[in-house]
Formats: structure tokens, sequence, C-alpha cells
């Protein structure tokens, strides 16, 4: 697909007003001016103000060793690995339609996959814009521009190629309805959304101890945008894991290589694989 037609369509989504409920317009809107950033970073810059600009090879390099060794990259492609063994994809599908352990039906699973989405992109947008960024009026918009501008250009980057390998792969939905089953766009963009959000979250000055779980707390959100699209019969488990590890892949090494935002003291959670499911930990990068 044509990449500016993917960031013309990216735009009328965002802007679509059917999108969000009223209610759910004020309540971003309060949120907003109860959140607004303002005052700078650690290292006295402001979130946005170095956006592309240095550019810096060795991070480039970094960002994309880092993310594609991201355990959220790389957990998730080894279950699609699993999940294409046999008839083991075909075989979960219809167990999750068949029982809808979470969304109880079908309908009520693809409703909550739109809805869970729109919040994550809703945060995402929420959290850049009270990132710190200034006291001026012009030095805040300036900077957010810059910085909502790499965050736009993941967003679009992970629609484009999703959408792409949807068209090379032509895998037939499990309720047959198209052959756009292969990967998932509810899930690679709610991944890309989520790591969006998380990142903002690490420069946003609150205390320490709430950005483990509202980091945990997306994750499960987008965890659950995936999972209702199985339980929607919209896709396959492997459609939604190669999905999640897309967007996760591409939204880590687009924003971390071009934010330029000081790395130190970074926190981030992994989830790893144990006996009886999963497991998650908290990593720090010095």
């Amino acid at each position: 697909m044509c990449y500016h037609s993917t960031v013309k369509r990216k735009l009328r989504d965002f802007f679509n007003p059917a999108k969000f409920s009223p209610l759910f317009l004020l309540v971003v809107f309060v949120i907003f001016l109860l959140i607004s950033g303002c005052g700078t970073l650690e290292n006295g810059r402001r979130w946005g103000q170095d956006a592309f600009w240095p550019i810096d090879l060795e991070r480039i390099g970094r960002a994309a060793h880092d993310a594609f060794f991201d355990p959220q990259t790389l957990v998730p492609l080894g279950g699609a690995l699993v999940f294409a063994i046999d008839d083991f994809d075909e075989r979960a599908s219809d167990w999750a339609v068949d029982h809808n352990p979470i969304f109880n039906s079908v309908d009520d699973a693809k409703d909550a996959s739109d809805y869970l989405k729109d919040a994550l992109e809703a945060e995402a947008l929420i959290t850049a814009l009270a990132t710190p960024g200034g006291d001026g009026s012009g030095q805040w918009a300036y900077s957010k521009l810059k910085g909502i501008g790499v965050e736009f250009i993941a967003a679009c980057t992970t629609t484009g190629l999703t959408d792409s390998i949807k068209d090379a792969t032509n895998r037939e939905r499990p309720d047959k309805s198209s052959k756009r089953s292969f990967p998932s766009a509810h899930a690679s963009g709610a991944f890309c959304y989520m790591t969006l959000a998380n990142r903002n979250i690490d420069s946003i000055d609150m205390p320490e101890a709430l950005k483990p779980p509202l980091k945990v707390g997306n994750f499960l959100l987008a965890s659950g945008v995936a999972w209702a699209r199985v339980e929607g019969e919209r896709h396959y488990p492997s459609d939604v894991l190669v999905g999640a590890a897309l967007g996760r892949f591409l939204t880590v090494f687009i924003h971390d290589a071009f934010m330029n935002l000081p790395e130190d003291g970074s926190v981030d959670f992994v989830v790893f694989p144990a006996k009886s499911g999963a497991g998650v930990a908290l990593s720090f990068r010095f």
C-alpha cells in the first residue's frame, strides 16, 4: 500500500468525530488540561526537542538491535511458530470462538477490540502531551510537534507494513469474510500505541513506583485487543502474535532511533514464559 495513502488514512481515522463518544472526548480534554506537561527532562531538554536531529548512526543501530531482541518482539514470534505446528492455529481459533472465555460472544469481542485499541491510541497522544515540553507556549508546541511527528511516523509505518504483508500473504480469515487475516492490524496497532504510551510514561514527571503498574496495564490492554480478534473470529492466534511482534519491533526501533531522548535509568518490564504460564519482571537500562 502507498505510504501516502496510509498517512492520509491514519489522519482521517484519528480525526473522525464518530470515533469517540462526546463523554469520552470530554474526559480526554479534562485529563489533558490537568496533566499537560511543562518543565524539562532530567538533562534539561524538552521532550521532542531533539527529535529527528542530530542523526546518530550508533543510536539507530542500537535501536534496531534492541527492538529485534526485545522479549516483547521475540516471545510473540516464538508463540506464532508454536501455533504454526500441525493444525494448532485452527483448533485454538475454533475453541476461542466456541467458548468466548473473556468477551462472552463473537460480537462483543469485535467491539472490545475496537474500543481497547482506540483507548490505547488516545492514551499514546495524551501521554505525549503530558511529557515535559518547557514553560513557553511556543517552545512547548514546537517540541510536541516534533516528538508527536516521530510517534506518528511509527504508527503509519506499522499500519503500512501490516497492510503490505496482508496483501502479500492473502490468508483467509477464520470467518471467511476476506483474505486479509495475516497479520492482525488491530494487534500491530495496539502494540504500537502501547509501546508509545509506555515510552512516554518514562518521560513524564510522576512517582517512579506508578510507572511499572501503568505500563503493565497498557500491555494487558494491548493483549486484550489481540485476544479479542481471536474470539471475534477475525484472526488466528498466529495472526495476532505476529502483528504484536511487528508493532512492537517497528515502534521501539523508530521511537528509540529518532526521538534522541536520554537513555539512562529508563525502566521497562519484560514478559517471559514460565512453567505455569508467563511472568513479568522489571528491567533497567543503565
